[in-house]
C-alpha cells in the first residue's frame, strides 16, 4: 500500500527513525483540510508507546479536518549538519490514523509526557495541566507506515 523508498541507500533504520521522533521536538502535520486542500501545520510532539501525541485547542481548522478524515502524514526533520556548501540531515515521514483522546486519565497521562518533554520541571507540567486540561485537546497518531532518509545535499 505504501511506496518503497526510491533511494534505498539513504534509508534509515526503524531505530534511527524512532530516535528522531523521540529527540526532535517538532514536525509538520499534514491533513486533508477544507475543500480537500492539503492543510499542514507545525506541531510539537512526543513519541511514546509507539505512537505520536500532540496537544492543541478544542476548536479550529485542525480539529475539523481530523473529524472529517483520519488519515494523516507527519514529517520530522533532524537538526542536520552544514559543512562548507552542503547540508546533511535526516528526516522521518509517518503515515497513520489520528484520533482525539477522550478518556480523561489517558489525556492527563499523554499531556504529562508532552509537558515533561518541554517544560523545565515536572511541577511546571502538573501546573499547566491543572490550569488548561479542560481547554486542551490531545491527539494520537497510530503509525501505519514510517520511513526515514538521510539527505546529503552536495
Amino acid at each position: 500500500m505504501f511506496r518503497e523508498m526510491r533511494r534505498r541507500k539513504q534509508e534509515l533504520s526503524k531505530e534511527e527513525c524512532i530516535d528522531i521522533l523521540v529527540n526532535e521536538p517538532r514536525g509538520v502535520l499534514a491533513l486533508l483540510g477544507d475543500d480537500d486542500y492539503p492543510y499542514s501545520l507545525p506541531m510539537s510532539h512526543v513519541y511514546t508507546d509507539g505512537k505520536i501525541y500532540f496537544h492543541g485547542a478544542m476548536k479550529g481548522h485542525k480539529n475539523d479536518a481530523i473529524k472529517r478524515h483520519d488519515k494523516v502524514s507527519y514529517c520530522v526533520m533532524g537538526k542536520g549538519v552544514k559543512t562548507d556548501w552542503w547540508y546533511t540531515f535526516k528526516s522521518v515521514i509517518v503515515f497513520g490514523r489520528i484520533k482525539t483522546i477522550s478518556d480523561r486519565d489517558e489525556k492527563i497521562d499523554k499531556l504529562t509526557c508532552l509537558g515533561d518533554k518541554f517544560f523545565p520541571t515536572h511541577e511546571d507540567t502538573v501546573n499547566e495541566i491543572d490550569r488548561l486540561l479542560d481547554k486542551t485537546e490531545v491527539f494520537e497518531i497510530t503509525i501505519e507506515h514510517m520511513s526515514g532518509k538521510i539527505v546529503k545535499e552536495k
